[in-house]
């Protein structure tokens, strides 16, 4: 053999050699997480690379694998708890992120206390006793399982969640009205769920002009919209004693309103006032995790399912975790 081609084996040998448990060279993984990181979707960089799904696979697993190792988890001070949908029907994980840090910490299968308390198991005693405030909707078990773990922490029920509740509330309310009115021909409500819905700004001129009409009317489900928006209202106080009292106003004329939906809402919220106020002590919310949950949707739809949770994962992980992925070759340097 020439000198060549035993330069080239030893370069192989010291740098280029495959990882334990991979037919791959390190530098080659390098190069298929820059790709991944970098293509709109897994099957584009699946045919960049000319790889098979398994393949492809193995390395966002090795990639995970090293980033959990080399992860630093200082000065965790606001987590969130969430969760998202998971293959088909009433099947969900659960979330655990750094709000500060913009970035998933873990994942678990399931929407209950065993896998919220699975998920704060996975961080340290030193680190759970750093934690200050969790964000989370208003499922007992997600509060039971944080009182448990980190019980200084102040919970904080988010405000996102809650204008989703109200949303649905309203949905309601014009569902039932629409086919009320349906029954006497009258098609006003016909085709305006989304109008509801939306935020009045993000409307084309047209729909906004039909949906001020649609306010005018004597109907109960602009009554319902009403209630909903003022609310809004109830985060924007300037301290917990104001917004007390705000909500002790919208809360009766909620009761009063003679809308099933809406009082029911009304009650929930009262019945968790105290974690609602503590909003403006941490003002903390799940919008990083709504983000990310964007992102993880993403991936869910252009892997068009999960029928494995341990690939959901570690996909999961590998593109929402802020993972330091690259594999480390001796004796290599590489551009920043």
């Amino acid at each position: 053999m020439g000198r060549g081609g035993g330069a080239r084996d030893k370069w192989r040998q010291e740098n280029g050699r495959a990882g334990p448990g991979s037919r791959f060279t390190l530098l080659f993984e390098r190069f298929a997480i820059d790709v991944l990181l970098a293509s709109r979707s897994l099957s584009q960089a699946k045919e960049l690379l000319g790889l098979h799904w398994d393949s492809l696979q193995t390395i966002i697993n090795r990639a995970v694998e090293r980033g959990l190792e080399r992860r630093e988890l200082e000065h965790l001070r606001y987590l969130g708890l969430d969760e998202k949908s998971f293959g088909k029907g009433q099947s969900y994980i659960s979330l655990l992120t750094d709000l500060e840090g913009s970035r998933v910490l873990e994942v678990m299968e399931g929407r209950d206390q065993q896998a919220a308390e699975f998920l704060f198991a996975t961080l340290e005693e030193k680190q759970l006793a750093q934690v200050e405030a969790v964000a989370m909707d208003m499922a007992g078990f997600y509060a039971a399982a944080a009182q448990e773990a980190v019980p200084q922490a102040a919970i904080v029920h988010d405000k996102f969640h809650i204008s989703m509740l109200l949303n649905k509330a309203v949905d309601q309310v014009r569902r039932h009205e629409h086919r009320e009115l349906q029954k006497e021909q009258d098609d006003t409500l016909k085709g305006t769920r989304q109008t509801w819905l939306y935020n009045p700004i993000n409307l084309s001129d047209q729909r906004l002009e039909d949906f001020q009409e649609l306010l005018q009317l004597n109907l109960k489900t602009s009554r319902a919209w009403f209630h909903k928006e003022n609310f809004a209202g109830f985060w924007e106080q300037e301290g917990a004693w104001a917004a007390a009292g705000y909500f002790k106003r919208w809360y009766a004329s909620a009761i009063r309103s003679r809308l099933a939906p809406i009082k029911k809402v009304a009650r929930t919220l009262k019945a968790h006032l105290a974690r609602l106020l503590n909003y403006f002590s941490y003002p903390i919310t799940n919008a990083v995790t709504e983000g990310l949950n964007s992102k993880i949707q993403q991936l869910k739809a252009n892997a068009r399912g999960f029928r494995s949770f341990a690939n959901y994962r570690t996909r999961i992980l590998f593109f929402c975790g802020k993972l330091e992925l690259l594999p480390i070759i001796p004796g290599v340097q590489f551009a920043q």
